[in-house]
């Protein structure tokens, strides 16, 4: 596997840079390269974290617990906060979509293009819930 293999993809990373600057901003290849590898980096040490917990309890998926425990155990306060809000927040969407899918009477069709829609928004939403984190703790 090579190093670029293991990177995030540049062009998510640059996507994501853009969404936080003002519409006129311009960024450098070098620019978008640099925050590729550091959240590359970061991600890594975050999810080895929460993958030496699962394997001391053998286990073998990481959940979302368990990267709100390595942020936690890191010392990443910020980020666990937010991720632990998400968590909630996800939670309390599922339950309430599993409810109202009880009581409906909807196709499964329908059911599983909801719930990849439903998915879709919430990844969307804790992005920008990170990102607004994240920037407001660095200033």
């Amino acid at each position: 596997m090579t190093d670029e293999d293991r990177l995030l993809p540049i062009a998510n990373v640059g996507r994501l840079m853009k969404q936080i600057l003002p519409s006129n901003a311009k960024i450098s290849k070098e620019a978008k390269q640099t925050v590729q590898e550091c959240a590359t980096e970061f991600i890594s040490f975050v999810t080895c974290e929460a993958s030496d917990k699962c394997h001391r309890e053998n286990r073998k998926t990481v959940n979302g617990d368990d990267i709100w425990w390595a942020l936690s155990t890191l010392g990443l306060d910020n980020y666990a906060d937010a991720v632990g809000r998400h968590l909630h927040k996800y939670r309390e969407a599922e339950r309430e979509r599993t409810e109202h899918n009880k009581g409906s009477n909807d196709s499964g069709n329908e059911k599983e293009a909801n719930t990849r829609s439903d998915v879709q928004n919430q990844s969307t939403k804790f992005i920008r819930f990170v990102e607004k984190g994240s920037s407001s703790s660095a200033r």
